[in-house]
């Protein structure tokens, strides 16, 4: 199942909970949460970066295979090609 991001419509009003974001796991045809589950203020659910980390599964490979090359970052501006 998906998980979601939600944080207090607005922060000054919310809870400790819903101040920061919080993430809830819920199926894609669940409806969106509407209330904070500790104080039950108005919340919104915030986009957020995919979870991508290292590949196990080859990915890297499959990418290098197919032209495509990692980064290393010097300095400012300055990038190395890493294979």
């Amino acid at each position: 199942m998906p998980t979601y991001e939600y944080e207090a419509h607005d922060p000054e009003t919310g809870c400790a909970h819903c101040r920061q974001p919080f993430e809830v796991t819920q199926r894609i045809a669940d409806p969106p949460l509407t209330a904070c589950p500790a104080c039950g203020k108005p919340v919104r659910k915030i986009i957020s970066l995919p979870a991508i980390g290292a590949s196990a599964s080859g990915f890297d490979d499959h990418a290098k295979k197919k032209g495509f090359h990692k980064l290393k970052r010097l300095g400012k501006g300055e990038y190395e090609v890493k294979y």
